[in-house]
């Protein structure tokens, strides 16, 4: 193994342990070092150390004539610049050659969102009646009630609800613990899933205590949640490109419509940095501007 390999086998496995990335994110991450790597070593650099501002350059021309996408660009700036403050605090590396490079900027798309008679349309679409109708209520409702990801919504778990408190704990990236707050119609159509329907999907060891399960008593999955959403939504007369988070943007956007501070939504939403969730008071500026178009008699 080469010094090049063995330091960048070093990171992944500090990825690994110590950043609580997604599978997802680290394969990508891992996919882009590599690209990298294999680059640096057809110019015959085999330190870390030799590589300047010129070299990064040179790369991201390459990566932008083979016509990658803007967003797949900012990520691998985002790759290499973790890598080299990992030399650079190691002590691998004298210059991180990264600092000065600014990635391409990525124009921030808006979200389709689902207003709120339209997610009450939806709502209202499962017939509780039947086992999986039941419980395609009470997630759609859990769901919009508490604004989580689709990923944390399939691992919640039966001990993670404080319906005492009206309270329920997700696991976000990386793993990170927050309380959510969730709604009477949530609470009172969970309780009637978990006492009519999921006692009937459970299976002992496949179910390891999941809250939404499939109909062969498994976790649901993310394409699983993402099939019936789509189903209940074809059912309506919604023409709008709906995907699997559209019901966390929608609950976002109606939080702040509603007068929600930001900063409140920001810590319900799960998000790290305000800016992440400032993309949803666009939306919300779209709305007044919309509002005072119907409403004001010069609109």
């Amino acid at each position: 193994m080469n010094h090049l390999e063995k330091l960048l086998k070093e990171y992944i496995i500090y990825l690994n342990v110590e950043k609580g990335l997604s599978h997802n994110s680290r394969a990508s991450y891992e996919l882009d070092l590599r690209r990298f790597v294999k680059f640096i070593d057809s110019l015959g650099i085999d330190d870390y150390g030799d590589i300047n501002s010129e070299i990064v350059l040179k790369y991201f021309t390459l990566l932008m004539d083979l016509n990658l996408s803007k967003r797949t660009i900012a990520r691998n700036h985002s790759a290499l610049k973790g890598f080299f403050k990992y030399l650079s605090s190691n002590e691998y590396i004298l210059k991180n050659p990264i600092l000065k490079f600014n990635p391409p900027k990525l124009e921030k798309n808006l979200p389709e969102v689902l207003s709120q008679d339209e997610m009450e349309e939806i709502l209202k679409c499962p017939s509780t009646k039947s086992v999986l109708g039941l419980r395609d209520k009470a997630m759609l409702e859990f769901a919009y009630a508490t604004g989580v990801r689709v990923s944390e919504l399939i691992n919640v778990r039966k001990s993670d609800l404080f319906f005492n408190e009206g309270i329920v704990r997700v696991f976000g990236k990386g793993s990170k613990e927050r309380f959510v707050p969730i709604g009477s119609h949530a609470m009172y159509w969970t309780n009637e899933y978990l006492k009519k329907s999921r006692i009937a999907l459970a299976k002992h060891i496949k179910s390891e205590n999941y809250l939404f399960l499939n109909n062969r008593g498994a976790k649901l999955s993310r394409m699983g949640f993402w099939k019936i959403l789509k189903k209940y939504i074809d059912h309506t007369k919604i023409k709008k490109s709906i995907h699997p988070h559209s019901i966390r943007h929608s609950y976002a956007t109606h939080l702040l419509e509603g007068g929600a501070d930001l900063r409140v939504v920001q810590e319900l939403l799960g998000h790290s940095d305000i800016s992440t969730t400032q993309i949803y008071t666009h939306i919300d500026r779209e709305y007044l501007k919309e509002v005072h178009k119907t409403f004001h008699p010069r609109g």
